[in-house]
């Protein structure tokens, strides 16, 4: 007896080929990454500084609204192009990259996706156009991965909404202007009783906690934010009461796209370094990178990146084309993030006792790393995930 599997989605058959405008956006975003942000990246790291100048920079490069429709000041490009501009801002510095993904992916995408007409117009704009920033707010101090844990609650009083409590780890943390913050309207409905509300940054009651001390990506702004009584208008809820599970969920299936090409730029950027370093290195009269072992271990890592960015643009395209793209969303997240921990390791390795000190790129690459598997839900949720899409 022969066992009949079901067929899946056609996403199987999708190109993977770059459009002329991808490739262009590939060469240009590549670019402005070698000459402005590379240069950067070590004194950012080493300073804790926000490059606020780099956003900057993208805005004015009309990348902020990249894949969002011109009527809204976008530039009307896939998700595929996306992931590729995050990848080469990750291969040059990885705490732009998150600066830009997180703004993109976790602020402006749900109110694209969720947001009214009105609110598209007053909030998606001046996003897109990079004049004001975004970020998200999801996790708290006791609930990360258990999102339906929320308990910074949102009471509804009239046409206002008033916020209680605190979120955990934001990214782009006190720069940000506008905030899709994740409450709770009533602890006993869990998930079904969450809201997703945009808040914008001068809202009464809305403090900041201390910034974080990172192992990598130091130069991102990330912080505890506080609410105390902050009202915030009905007229700013993406969707109805009870949508903002579905919102975290579709906004989260995006971002770990943005991760999986962080995660490749990352690897790609500390193999770029290490490649060089071994063409340079002399050991035994000859440079090392005409020894097995390091060829070896060059070509494995190169193997890996590019498997990482296939799933990645396998993701991205199953998004463009409108089919359900969480199991996808999840594998390229999970193996790029592991991937790009044990390759940066690698690299670490090929440049020997260099690659332990500052004055070189592969430790910092190596730091930045190990973030990818654990924002935008751990390498352990993602198997959650991937195996619940096997079990249906």
């Amino acid at each position: 007896m022969t066992t009949q599997f079901a067929t899946p989605t056609n996403i199987e058959s999708l190109d993977f080929s770059l459009t002329e405008d991808q490739q262009i956006i590939k060469d240009v975003v590549s670019e402005l990454a070698h000459k402005e942000f590379a240069p950067k990246a070590a004194e950012i790291d080493k300073n804790h500084r926000f490059p606020r100048e780099n956003f900057n920079l993208l805005a004015s490069s009309d990348l902020c609204g990249l894949p969002f429709p011109e009527l809204y000041g976008g530039a009307q490009m896939d998700h595929v192009a996306y992931a590729i501009v995050v990848e080469e801002l990750a291969k040059a510095c990885a705490t732009t990259s998150v600066i830009y993904s997180a703004h993109v992916s976790l602020c402006a995408t749900p109110i694209y996706i969720f947001g009214t007409e009105m609110q598209k117009q007053k909030f998606l704009k001046p996003l897109c156009s990079g004049k004001k920033m975004g970020a998200f707010a999801l996790s708290e101090p006791d609930s990360g991965s258990d999102s339906a844990a929320a308990k910074c609650m949102a009471k509804l009083n009239g046409d206002k909404f008033i916020l209680n409590g605190s979120k955990n780890w934001i990214t782009n943390g006190i720069e940000a202007d506008y905030y899709i913050v994740i409450a709770q309207t009533d602890l006993t409905l869990k998930h079904k009783g969450l809201v997703a509300l945009i808040v914008e940054k001068d809202t009464p009651g809305f403090t900041f906690g201390k910034l974080e001390d990172k192992l990598g990506i130091k130069g991102s702004s990330t912080c505890q934010i506080n609410f105390e009584n902050s009202p915030v208008s009905v007229e700013n809820m993406l969707g109805d009461i009870g949508d903002g599970f579905k919102v975290a969920m579709v906004t989260l299936d995006g971002g770990r796209i943005g991760i999986a090409a962080q995660a490749c730029g990352i690897a790609q950027g500390a193999l770029n370094h290490a490649n060089h370093y071994a063409k340079e290195r002399i050991a035994f009269g000859k440079p090392i990178n005409n020894f097995q072992a390091i060829q070896f271990m060059l070509a494995e890592i190169q193997t890996e990146i590019d498997a990482a960015r296939l799933l990645t643009y396998h993701a991205s395209l199953a998004q463009d084309k409108g089919l359900k793209f969480t199991k996808e969303a999840a594998t390229a997240k999970l193996f790029a993030s592991e991937m790009c921990m044990r390759n940066t390791i690698k690299c670490v390795q090929i440049f020997g006792g260099s690659g332990y000190v500052t004055d070189y790129p592969a430790e910092r690459y190596m730091r930045d790393a190990k973030i990818t598997e654990i924002y935008e839900g751990t390498s352990e949720i993602q198997r959650l995930v991937i195996a619940n899409s096997l079990l249906k």
